[in-house]
């Protein structure tokens, strides 16, 4: 049994999420609003945190950036459920460590798979995406022990997401990933409408490798997905 803990000011939707989420078998604790809900995140240790964005007193991007600079709770994954859709919120939501976006209105089916994604993605990633040892290739050392990547002495932390997608390409170096494939793969699903979710985290990883090297190690395969390049270019 899951332990899931969902934030959200609308007592209505916490009912529902609540009820639909312990019949499929979780455990659900609720909170009405920031404050509680970040205290109920050092209490109760949850495996997925449901976390809405517009909410009196401190809103859920300040309750994700919390949650990501705790020691212990950093990361547990956030699927965060709004009614801002536009690309700028969903930036800034990833901006805040953000796993997985959710619009308002949305289907109890959709959130129950990015519920199960985001879960099996936390307890059993898939053999090729395993985080057990240290892996080096071409110019690129990936550090699965605190989500970091070194290239040429110099070192850059990311977002377990974002550690993932890097990766997943270091592991199909060579190789054309499609967004669909890293959707699959990294989150367990392939919506059709979601292609946006994979570029705003490419981007973000492409700023921090930025900050290390001025080498282009991400290829864009316009049509395609996107290709590792281990030793980088200078254009």
């Amino acid at each position: 049994m899951s332990k899931i803990l969902v934030i959200d000011d609308d007592s209505a939707i916490l009912e529902l999420i609540k009820i639909n989420l312990q019949l499929i078998g979780h455990d659900v604790i609720c909170a009405e609003e920031g404050i509680k809900g970040f205290a109920l995140v050092k209490q109760e240790n949850p495996d997925l945190i449901i976390l809405d964005v517009m909410m009196p007193k401190v809103d859920g991007f300040t309750v994700a950036n919390r949650i990501r600079n705790d020691e212990i709770a950093q990361h547990t994954p956030i699927l965060m459920l709004t009614a801002l859709g536009m690309l700028q919120d969903k930036t800034k939501g990833f901006d805040a460590g953000v796993d997985d976006y959710l619009v308002k209105p949305f289907e109890l089916d959709e959130l129950k798979l990015r519920v199960r994604a985001l879960l099996r993605r936390t307890n059993s990633l898939p053999e090729s995406l395993g985080r057990k040892d240290i892996h080096t290739i071409g110019d690129i050392t990936l550090i699965p022990e605190n989500f970091s990547v070194q290239i040429e002495d110099e070192t850059v932390k990311l977002t377990p997401i974002e550690f993932d997608i890097f990766n997943l390409l270091v592991q199909n170096h060579g190789s054309t990933v499609s967004s669909s494939k890293i959707l699959e793969d990294i989150w367990g699903y392939q919506p059709d409408d979601d292609v946006e979710t994979i570029r705003v985290h490419i981007r973000h990883l492409r700023s921090k490798l930025q900050k290390i090297t001025d080498k282009k190690y991400i290829e864009t395969i316009y049509g395609g997905g996107y290709r590792l390049i281990p030793d980088g270019r200078t254009k």
